[in-house]
């Protein structure tokens, strides 16, 4: 009879089919557990999984008396209280660099949309104002990419890749993290130094307290007029307001965004503005990185239910 396992956030069906073929999978469809299923329903329940972004604490964790494993579909793991985890003596696991590509690949499409002035220069063909031979002041020659300095917050797979696609781009590219690392780009020991001296900083460092609203007023003045953001880690390491006001005031040149602060986001005064490039969390969307997020996921159980160490376990 196959183990069940609690579905805690909310995925699209298509995402468990394969999970769904090994294990008796209990759909909380994004919904509190204790509103789906009975206590004692819940009462067997020893795995879940759970989108890294989702909150899930303590108090979760103790309406589950037998929960003894926390997997995350995707990398990230900040909505995990890790040490409530670890007191109840629940392992974590996630699916490490396995959508790492996919995100590095719409990083560098968010880069040359903003810097490129793609979105406005679609606009002036659709609108019919090239054909019409009207002047729009968005089509004006920009920088182009050879020698453009890209900064990288946050080396890791995901970091790693986003410097390669740059340096291929014959951009210079230097970054900061916790600790120097053994990469062909230049180490910066400060995220304030990184910041000055680049003209598009990448965001790709991982969720939590020490990032929280990093990227603030003060790092976006230090950016300066022609410089660039990209988000593509979580919407928490951005002031979202102090953003906001940074466009208005253009103390920045623009943005591009696939996080952000609340999601799903809905329009408001960032969506407003052509200098700035919007996604919907999609980085990680393409078919390979399910699959790889689905084997991760599915290795973690199997090792779990197995009575082994996780393959993919968060230290």
């Amino acid at each position: 009879m196959p183990e069940k396992v609690l579905i805690y956030s909310r995925f699209p069906k298509a995402m468990m089919l394969r999970i769904g073929e090994r294990y008796d999978l209990m759909d909380a469809a994004g919904k509190p557990p204790n509103e789906m299923f009975t206590p004692d329903q819940l009462a067997g329940v020893r795995a879940m999984i759970t989108a890294g972004g989702t909150p899930l604490g303590a108090g979760m964790m103790d309406m589950l008396p037998a929960l003894q494993a926390i997997v995350c579909y995707g990398t990230g793991y900040d909505g995990v209280d890790l040490a409530a985890a670890a007191s109840r003596k629940i392992v974590v696991g996630n699916s490490p660099a396995a959508n790492a590509a996919s995100v590095a690949d719409i990083a560098m499409t968010l880069m040359l949309a903003v810097t490129r002035r793609l979105l406005p220069a679609d606009d002036y063909v659709r609108s019919g104002n090239w054909s019409a031979a009207k002047p729009s002041p968005l089509m004006r020659p920009q920088p182009g990419n050879p020698g453009r300095r890209i900064g990288v917050y946050g080396m890791g797979e995901i970091g790693r890749r986003i410097a390669a696609r740059a340096a291929a781009f014959e951009m210079d590219v230097a970054y900061t993290s916790r600790s120097k690392h053994d990469v062909p780009y230049r180490y910066v020991p400060s995220l304030e130094a990184l910041v000055e001296w680049c003209s598009v900083l990448m965001i790709a460092v991982r969720a939590g307290a020490d990032t929280h609203h990093v990227i603030d007023a003060a790092m976006m003045k230090k950016l300066g007029p022609d410089g660039y953001l990209v988000n593509i880690s979580r919407g928490s390491v951005i002031d979202q307001a102090a953003l906001v006001a940074a466009l208005a005031d253009k103390t920045i040149a623009g943005a591009g965004l696939d996080v952000y602060e609340k999601e799903p986001h809905a329009p408001d005064a960032l969506t407003a503005f052509p200098n700035v490039v919007l996604t919907p969390h999609v980085g990680g969307h393409t078919i390979d990185s399910h699959i790889a997020m689905q084997d991760c996921v599915m290795a973690n159980l199997d090792a779990f239910f197995a009575g082994k160490p996780l393959p993919h376990p968060v230290t």
